[in-house]
């Protein structure tokens, strides 16, 4: 598709304070058409703000407390800095405080955003012509910030009649290089350009951008006979897909929540060692006495030395239930729940070493200096386990390498004051995780 070379962009005048049960595409016609202004064509793009169709929309609430609209208009809270929240709205964007404005509008009242704001765009678009006789696309806007850049901007949050993506993927530059990421969000530079002129204060809530007709089209049908035509949803990242959904403490809550003991592996989805390194790397970040560095990490990357440990750990576990007096058929229901690690594709064995201890003449200080380090490397098991997680990771922690010590050492070649604390099954989840119901925090605090 050629681009075009230039284009024109104004804001008529005239447009009146807009109440409740107000007709916005009526409103705006009459703006268009009044002495003086050119007249709408075909291929014009219309940038409409989001606050009028609120407004006759009847989206203002009353709400002393503006908080209470905001989380009401909320699905999830992806970053908060004191008083200020970044969020999920209902509708799937990304913004501050879910669009919910206590500006423009009546002391004591707040806007919400349009109920739907597509839906909304081709009601416009639709009555426009009806009432003018012309094909234009619509754009409805709203401002967002944006992540590591100072200012906000319009982007479209509703589209009716227009491209909002141009996906250029699979063309070629100037220089015959492949496209293969260029996918220009249309819809948000159309309402970025009418946002220039744009203006609240002066009565002017609609753009007009005419020259850049290519970019409006016409509803075909689809394979069901319904109207098929882009969306402004279209610009909304899914979350699969976004490498920057949370704000940092967000992503810290939602990693821990994330960090569920797996037990199942997907089949051929090999682990990237490099993940795994990284989040050792994070595990390497835990507390520890006396400023030491307790965390070893042994790496089981290849199917043989998984193999070769584990058969060895199965012989000392059986010798072990043996001795215990355990029935045969109690020994094979007690090896099956080990087989969480013969499933995965990748291990590690979390290791203590407790080089820096101190060293006490009697057992009691003796007993709290060696837990101070066990609870060292429970952190930086936790801390492995989360980063897993981040990763998209599963993980199981299995504590079978604790109760055959010698055994691993001996296998994994390890020095003698290595002590194996556990094993770590590690591979992608074979299904996504049921639902955990919160834990009350009351039923696990004591205050005093």
């Amino acid at each position: 598709m050629s681009r075009a070379a230039e284009y024109r962009v104004w804001a008529p005048p005239g447009m009146p304070e807009v109440r409740p049960g107000d007709d916005p595409a009526e409103l705006i016609a009459a703006a268009l058409t009044a002495p003086g202004q050119p007249r709408p064509e075909d291929g014009d793009v219309l940038v409409v703000t989001s606050k009028i169709i609120s407004k006759a929309e009847g989206r203002v609430v009353r709400a002393d407390d503006r908080e209470a609209a905001v989380d009401a208009e909320t699905v999830r809270v992806v970053a908060r800095r004191g008083a200020a929240r970044i969020v999920e709205s209902r509708h799937g964007f990304v913004m501050a405080a879910a669009g919910v404005d206590a500006s423009n509008t009546p002391p004591g009242t707040v806007l919400l955003l349009p109920t739907d704001p597509d839906a909304s765009a081709r009601r416009i678009r639709d009555g426009l012509r009806e009432r003018l006789g012309v094909e234009v696309g619509v754009v409805v806007s709203d401002t967002f910030g944006r992540p590591w850049r100072e200012g906000q901007t319009d982007v479209a949050i509703g589209a009716a009649g227009v491209r909002v993506l141009d996906d250029l993927r699979g063309g070629t530059d100037t220089h015959g290089n492949p496209l293969g990421v260029t996918v220009t969000a249309i819809a948000d530079e159309l309402a970025g350009a009418g946002d220039l002129v744009k203006g609240k204060a002066e009565g002017r809530p609609v753009a007009v951008i005419r020259g850049l007709a290519e970019h409006v089209t016409i509803a075909g049908d689809g394979a069901d006979g319904a109207p098929v035509e882009p969306s402004a949803r279209d610009l909304v990242r899914d979350a699969g897909r976004d490498m920057f959904r949370l704000g940092t403490s967000e992503a810290v809550r939602e990693a821990v929540t994330l960090r569920r003991t797996v037990r199942e592996f997907a089949a051929d989805a090999p682990v990237d060692p490099a993940a795994v390194r990284r989040a050792v790397a994070a595990a390497l970040t835990a507390p520890a006495p006396h400023h030491t560095t307790p965390w070893r990490f042994v790496l089981l990357e290849s199917p043989a030395a998984r193999e070769k440990l584990l058969d060895a750990m199965r012989e000392a576990w059986i010798a072990d239930l043996r001795a215990d007096g355990r029935s045969p058929e109690a020994i094979e229901r007690r090896i099956r729940r080990g087989d969480v690690l013969r499933r995965a594709p990748f291990l590690a064995v979390p290791c203590l070493v407790a080089d820096g201890a101190h060293r006490y003449p009697d057992e009691r200080r003796s007993t709290a200096e060696r837990e101070m380090f066990v609870v060292a490397v429970g952190a930086g098991v936790q801390n492995f386990l989360v980063a897993l997680a981040g990763e998209g990771l599963g993980s199981a922690w299995v504590s079978s390498t604790m109760f055959c010590r010698p055994v691993v050492r001996e296998v994994l070649e390890l020095p003698e004051d290595w002590d194996p604390m556990g094993a770590v099954a590690i591979g992608y989840p074979a299904a996504a995780p049921r639902p955990r119901p919160p834990r009350p925090v009351d039923g696990f605090v004591t205050v005093r």
